[in-house]
């Protein structure tokens, strides 16, 4: 990254409050539709009501990844009553595939006070 720019996983708080700092170490590609995702850009519900594509650029066929996809200020940034709410989440990806060809967990036991 840029000198002098920040890192949109900071300035939106993901990185502090949902993640702890890392350093990437692996290209990780997602789309939904035609358009890409890049850390920090919004979407329309409209624009993600389908499933996205997930393509993971590793070379080891024995290392495998868990995707977890959440959102941190639901239902919205001025509300975030949801905190953190799991929308998808799936395991056993192979680093040379995308998450088509992991293990998606349809029903996850939430933890913590029903509200």
């Amino acid at each position: 990254m840029a000198s002098g720019s920040r890192n949109p996983l900071v300035v939106g708080r993901v990185i502090g409050d949902v993640l702890d700092p890392f350093e990437s170490s692996i290209r990780l590609l997602i789309t939904y539709g035609n358009r890409n995702v890049n850390n920090g850009c919004e979407l329309k519900p409209s624009q993600v009501a389908k499933q996205p594509q997930v393509s993971i650029g590793g070379n080891d066929l024995r290392i495998f990844y868990t995707l977890v996809l959440v959102d941190p200020d639901a239902p919205s940034p001025s509300n975030p009553s949801f905190r953190e709410y799991l929308h998808w989440l799936v395991t056993d990806i192979p680093s040379t595939a995308g998450a088509s060809f992991g293990m998606r967990i349809d029903q996850v036991d939430r933890l913590g006070p029903t509200i």
